[in-house]
């Protein structure tokens, strides 16, 4: 922290997106909380601003007064509190992760939550890595769900399971066109794809864009998939829908998220790293990399403009 002379000048610095690992078992509130309560106490421990003196005149009024200056219990940090707390902090999170689920979880502070809203109106991809275990079916479709029914999963094969991964990535490329009420049979569908991913309108609908089976070591699977405006029940019935395809019972074991846009699990502190230093460390890589987004979806955006003016001109 040799770069930082006083919490004033760090504080300044707490201005855009940090990537968090996010444990299981922890709530985003619990995140955030820990997150300022660590910051608070790193800012508080540096040089901050001493205390203000009030100013005190005393004296006969017929004669000349006397004025001096007296430490003002008003601004003691013993009476107001430390000078830095976790109210002083703006911070939200990009998208909502459950209890369930670990993994990459992206965060605003300060100015940076203009930076957040940004991302959650452009709809950005995330990755998961789905483990699950075959032949045990749960109440509540987890691990740690009463056992309801368990059964065979032997006969279960890899060729299988990569054929169930392309039926349902197949069905949700349709979906898309289908949201977007356009015909797949039709070339404004093949414009469409050609200028990139569909992006649904509403965030209040699933939409897969890439699955497959990356580990397979019966009873236990591992699935990667590529989603947007996905929810926590939604990845558990994922799974379990995948062990009805199969023709057996299946229950997921752990929910990792692995990518957010294109902030990954290699960016992503972890809790004890948690401190004003590695936060203004990942700060700064992180806002690097909101920027090239942003250049990016200005080019795409620059060039399909060009694109339709030539349509428009050459009819």
């Amino acid at each position: 922290m040799n770069y930082l002379s006083n919490s004033e000048k760090a504080f300044k610095l707490l201005n855009g997106i940090v990537c968090l690992y996010k444990p299981a078992g922890v709530s985003l509130k619990g995140c955030r909380h820990s997150l300022l309560l660590k910051l608070c106490q790193d800012l508080n421990s540096m040089d901050v601003r001493p205390p203000e003196n009030r100013v005190i005149i005393s004296g006969d009024t017929t004669k000349s007064l006397e004025v001096k200056l007296e430490p003002s219990y008003a601004d003691n940090v013993l009476v107001v509190g430390p000078r830095y707390q976790s109210k002083d902090l703006k911070c939200i999170w990009t998208t909502h992760l459950g209890m369930r689920v670990s993994g990459v979880c992206v965060m605003g502070l300060n100015k940076g939550t203009k930076m957040v809203r940004h991302l959650q109106e452009n709809y950005p991809l995330r990755t998961y890595h789905l483990h699950g275990q075959l032949g045990i079916m749960t109440k509540n479709m987890h691990i740690d769900g009463q056992v309801v029914e368990k059964g065979r999963f032997d006969f279960v094969k890899r060729e299988n399971i990569d054929k169930l991964m392309s039926t349902i990535q197949a069905s949700n490329q349709k979906k898309m066109f289908h949201l977007a009420k356009v015909d797949t049979q039709t070339q404004m569908a093949y414009d469409l794809a050609t200028k990139g991913l569909i992006r649904p309108t509403s965030s209040n609908e699933p939409l897969i864009y890439g699955i497959k089976c990356i580990s397979l070591e019966l009873p236990n699977f591992v699935i990667e998939v590529n989603v947007i405006n996905e929810y926590e029940s939604y990845l558990l019935s994922l799974v379990h829908e995948i062990g009805l395809k199969l023709r057996c019972s299946a229950t997921c074991t752990a929910l990792r998220c692995i990518r957010y846009s294109s902030f990954n699990i290699n960016q992503a502190l972890l809790m004890k790293h948690w401190n004003l230093q590695y936060v203004l460390d990942n700060i700064k890589e992180c806002n690097s990399s909101y920027d090239k987004i942003n250049h990016l979806s200005a080019f795409v955006a620059e060039q399909s403009q060009l694109e339709t003016n030539q349509n428009m001109t050459s009819v």
